[in-house]
């Protein structure tokens, strides 16, 4: 596997060179995104500029009547520096990464080590603070080749955009103009005016999409692996190449991501678009929004919902007894004293206030799909924490600090779970046929479903688990079940979803797409309300199973169908 350069690893060879030009590089794009740093320009340190910086940061602060000299400055903004620098290569790393705001930047990172009335003033200034850094510790210089190349895709009817980290995007705008090139470009893409940054893949999106196009049809062009790399690969642009510049050799951790071509400087850009030929018609036909592939037969995977589908819950008045003490002494213990059977009004009480939390939250607001989980915090603060109060302010401090480990407990005790007959006989079928299984569940304690699967001997048999308390979102919202596609890499189209709730699992499972949903009785919804549901209601099943067995013999019958025609 070739790995990009880290500090401590030299660039990788071989690397794709001007002549070996490659396919995904030899039609014409529909549009043409740049960096900004490192392509279009290339920057260098000015001497005397972060001086010149503590100087301007104390003409600042003495308007507001607070004295600092420069020379105590310096340090102060060499340290803001630093810490960004840590900040941006650690973001770099995640999968959709947002970016700072000049607030942000300019009360936590640069200002910290002031007094707070220091800190004020410079975030009630930080955009042209922001405007003035980025001028002041660099100058920029169009690097060769970008003149010519923006005068090509001029003249072939090319549009060009620029998509880059900035910290201060309208500095780069007046620099763009400064040297007279700011009208070649359509559209200009900065992380600080957009809310995220590279690699996350939405700002080549974002560019190709204000250029009436898709990333599938671009070029993108930039200058470091962790960030313009992989966000070209996430992006999966038509063709990535990358103009070496400064930081190209010193990302901070190995990439496993490689560009198509490898140009010392963008010069080698001019012969690549002007030689490339122009797609056809069918290459650049787009498909309509909503238009989906014919799926081959088979079963992508099966998801399940777990309560009332792997297990139905009993209620258990010793083991909701044992909790009402466990929590009493626990409360007893921090100062508060309480009794068991306050406790175990307490937790009646807050069922009965989480039962109308999810009423409330049950349609998610503005017509949207997103439905919130309640979290644990959440619950014993908002919730439990009212019926308390009478025991002081600190008892919901007390109950902050303690609700995830009191959710555990709180989770497994307030019913208890049985396995359903058929479930080993499902998770089995699946094994057998290399179906992946996920389950797909609305819980206050994803941990407790977890410890609930391992008793009973079927974790093994599980590969993906999506809790609407750890994702935060609940069903009906189908983001749930999407996750769990996701996890699985799943055909939506030939997954089967398997739940017990019209209004949660088929709704959600509708709305992700998924090819066949099953209602199965015995759950929490009764037969009348199964049998209700008419042959035209939205909410109707693809099949409403009597028991796990029916449920096992489906996915039985799905699965021994000859294998689909690659």
């Amino acid at each position: 596997m070739t790995i990009a350069p880290s500090p401590e690893t030299s660039l990788p060879e071989p690397l794709p060179r001007p002549a070996e030009v490659p396919a995904a590089l030899r039609t014409r794009p529909a549009a043409l995104l740049l960096d900004f740093g490192g392509v279009v320009l290339t920057t260098s340190k000015r001497p005397g500029g972060l001086e010149l910086m503590a100087e301007h940061v104390a003409e600042v602060l003495a308007r507001a009547g607070h004295r600092r000299t420069p020379l105590e400055l310096v340090p102060v903004l060499r340290g803001g520096k630093t810490a960004l620098k840590d900040w941006k290569n650690a973001a770099s790393r995640r999968l959709a990464p947002e970016e700072l705001d000049h607030r942000t930047i300019w009360r936590e990172f640069y200002g910290s080590p002031l007094t707070p009335a220091e800190r004020e003033v410079l975030a009630g200034s930080a955009g042209q603070l922001q405007e003035t850094i980025t001028r002041t510790l660099t100058d920029h210089t169009v690097r060769p080749g970008v003149r010519e190349l923006l005068a090509l895709a001029r003249d072939l009817g090319v549009p060009v955009g620029i998509v880059s980290n900035a910290h201060s995007g309208r500095a780069h705008r007046a620099i763009l103009a400064e040297q007279g090139i700011a009208d070649a470009f359509a559209v200009q893409v900065y992380s600080d005016e957009v809310g995220i940054r590279k690699p996350h893949p939405g700002m080549i999106e974002l560019a190709a999409q204000a250029l009436s196009t898709t990333p599938e049809h671009c070029w993108y062009v930039g200058d470091t692996f962790d960030r313009d790399v992989v966000a070209g690969r996430r992006a999966a642009v038509a063709g990535l190449v990358l103009t070496r510049d400064h930081h190209t050799d010193r990302s901070p951790f190995p990439v496993t991501e490689q560009p198509d071509l490898v140009l010392e400087d963008p010069t080698g850009l001019v012969d690549l678009l002007r030689d490339a030929g122009q797609a056809s018609p069918a290459d650049g036909a787009r498909v309509a929004d909503g238009a989906t592939r014919p799926s081959p037969r088979g079963v992508s995977a099966l998801l399940l919902d777990h309560g009332g589908v792997i297990a139905v819950s009993r209620p258990d008045d010793a083991t909701r007894r044992a909790f009402a003490a466990q929590l009493a002494a626990g409360l007893t213990a921090a100062g508060y004293p309480t009794g068991v059977d306050e406790a175990a009004d307490v937790l009646d009480r807050a069922r009965a206030a989480h039962k109308s939390w999810k009423k409330r939250h049950e349609v998610a607001p503005d017509g949207g799909t997103r439905v919130a989980e309640i979290d644990a915090t959440t619950f014993w603060v908002e919730l439990v924490g009212p019926l308390l109060d009478h025991h002081g302010p600190g008892v919901r401090h007390w109950l902050r600090a303690e609700a995830h480990a009191l959710m555990v407990d709180y989770a497994r005790t307030k019913s208890t779970p049985v396995l359903r007959p058929g479930v080993r006989e499902l998770l089995a079928t699946a094994h057998d046929a290399d179906v992946p299984v996920a389950v797909v569940s609305n819980t206050v304690c994803g941990r407790a479903v977890r410890a609930e699967l391992v008793e009973h001997g079927l974790d093994h048999l599980v590969g993906a688990h999506v809790y609407s308390d750890e994702l935060g979102l609940r069903k009906p919202d189908p983001a749930t079940v999407r996750t769990a596609l996701t996890a699985l890499d799943a055909d939506a189209a030939r997954a089967v979803f398997v739940g017990d709730k019209p209004h949660r699992d088929v709704a959600a499972a509708r709305a992700a797409g998924v090819g066949t949903v099953v209602l199965v009785r015995g759950g929490a919804t009764s037969d009348e309300q199964l049998d209700a549901l008419g042959a035209d209601a939205p909410l109707r099943p693809d099949h409403l199973a009597p028991d796990m067995a029916a449920a096992a013999e489906l996915l039985r019958e799905r699965t021994s169908r000859p294998a689909p025609t690659p």
